[in-house]
């Protein structure tokens, strides 16, 4: 077992990071063009399309960066719903026409949520087979991006099936977000797809690449509101003395820092395992539950610490801390976590 970075995921990190620094204060469409412009957009395409084929581990580490700088980009949707998602359970080179699209800036996304189901893994959406076309009706909730997505990753009683959401039955209704991204409800009435939109692979795998990819972005959210945190604390004086001097604000940033880590370690473990084509089912189920219960705890504390500072727009610790309380909301919060957690544990 090795977290470490190899060479290429510490050159995405790089790049990354340079990007979004030269990016920051600039409008999200120009940041995106920039990371199409650098090819972190084919980072995880097939090499018949100029892709990278690098997969899960640098994908992950692509997220992490941009949490770092609480950037509010599609990449979440595109290549941990998307991308890498749509390669894992679709055959052959089908699909090549669409990835083509994704690396020159398009939008992919998937609706993992029905009302009152987070992630469900019985999906009340239905696809109907009518000869050589799918019908597929049913309601998603929680669906980033859809208004901008070339195509929706939608789990069915019968598989996940490719949909583009300008198609005839599809309606896409705003729901309102902490950080103001897109997100819709959508509402699948009769909408016909030919059947090769059906992708073969498991419902379990989209599932758990997209917690990896939602654990990879909100390890990186948090570690860069501890350092923001602590930067502040280790800066801001008061009484004559940096407020980190104080016995109870070290201790409000060490429980911060401890939650960060903890995070950090699940997040990396469950990349890793399933890079490796090991079972990561249990560290995913403590990593989406640490985001829904203990990351936003963390958030608050952050911005306790900052004081008057930490509730203006004007200064990025709300960034962090909205982008947290979208990620809690998506895998389903504390409750509906804590009995998937526990549900593992045989001594219950």
């Amino acid at each position: 077992m090795d977290f470490s970075r190899d060479q290429t995921q510490d050159a995405v990190a790089e790049v990354a990071a340079g990007l979004l620094e030269r990016g920051a204060g600039k409008p999200t469409g120009e940041i995106w063009t920039s990371f199409v412009a650098a090819d972190l957009t084919t980072l995880a395409l097939p090499g018949r399309l100029g892709g990278a084929e690098l997969g899960l581990p640098a994908i992950a580490t692509l997220l992490t960066e941009i949490g770092r700088a609480a950037a509010q980009l599609p990449a979440l949707a595109t290549f941990g719903l998307g991308v890498l998602p749509l390669l894992e359970l679709a055959d052959g080179t089908e699909h090549d026409a669409l990835l083509e699209r994704v690396g020159k800036g398009a939008v992919l996304t998937a609706a993992l949520s029905e009302p009152g189901s987070p992630f469900t893994l019985r999906p009340a959406t239905t696809a109907v087979a009518e000869g050589d076309l799918l019908i597929v009706d049913g309601l998603k909730v929680g669906v980033p991006y859809a208004d901008r997505a070339e195509a929706i990753l939608v789990p069915t009683d019968a598989g996940v099936v490719l949909v583009d959401p300008s198609a005839d039955g599809v309606t896409l209704t705003p729901t309102p977000t902490s950080t103001g991204e897109p997100e819709f409800a959508v509402r699948f009435d009769e909408v016909r797809v030919p059947n090769t939109a059906l992708l073969h692979g498991d419902l379990v795998a989209l599932h758990r690449i997209a917690l990896a990819c939602v654990g990879a972005l909100c390890d990186g959210l948090l570690s860069g509101a501890t350092q923001l945190t602590a930067s502040h604390v280790g800066t801001r004086h008061q009484f004559g003395k940096p407020l980190a001097t104080f016995q109870a604000v070290a201790q409000e940033i060490a429980d911060v820092y401890v939650i960060s880590r903890t995070l950090h370690v699940a997040a990396l473990s469950a990349v890793w395992r399933l890079g490796e084509g090991l079972d990561a089912a249990s560290d995913l189920d403590v990593v989406a539950y640490w985001i829904a219960a203990e990351v936003p705890k963390a958030m608050q504390v952050c911005h306790h610490l900052h004081g008057g500072i930490g509730v203006d727009v004007s200064y990025p610790m709300h960034r962090y801390s909205s982008q947290v309380k979208d990620l809690a909301r998506m895998v389903g919060g504390t409750s509906h976590r804590l009995d998937l957690l526990g549900a593992r544990c045989t001594s219950i």
